[in-house]
């Protein structure tokens, strides 16, 4: 609301209702455009356990059973010189992680439905998770 007031933004969409004060009521933006644009850095996804579960749908990559107790599996086991990195890190059904132990994939005839990869910071994927309650957003993060 500060940038709009002094005009350094401009609401684009009013999807939240209005902001009301004793003499008058302001809509409330739920999308808005910025005068100027800083060029910032881009943003990486950090490495986290929900994060590599998103990225895998909450499925096995073994299996691609999509309920119970998923867990976290090195691709290359760490003690045989697997880094702890997205492209290393799966998300796997707590059965399929016991099979597989702390083998290779080639030592435990186990393979991989997808290879893992480090997702890319697109306004979609890190905002795509509340466009269920703000589905006005998705024209304007499918473009970015």
């Amino acid at each position: 609301m500060g940038l709009i007031f002094s005009g350094r933004a401009e609401m684009i969409e009013n999807g939240r209702g209005y902001i009301q004060t004793v003499r008058r009521a302001f809509p409330r933006p739920s999308v808005i455009r910025i005068g100027y644009m800083i060029r910032r850095p881009r943003p990486k996804v950090r490495l986290s356990k929900r994060e590599v579960f998103r990225r895998d749908n909450h499925t096995c990559q073994y299996c691609g059973v999509r309920f119970g107790r998923m867990t976290l599996d090195h691709v290359v086991p760490r003690h045989l010189g697997g880094s702890h990195s997205w492209d290393n890190l799966v998300t796997a059904c707590a059965s399929c992680n016991l099979k597989k132990g702390g083998r290779s994939l080639d030592q435990a005839p186990m393979s991989l439905q997808h290879a893992p990869y480090e997702p890319h910071a697109s306004a979609l994927y890190v905002f795509g998770l509340h466009l269920d309650d703000n589905d006005m957003w998705r024209p304007y993060l499918e473009g970015w």
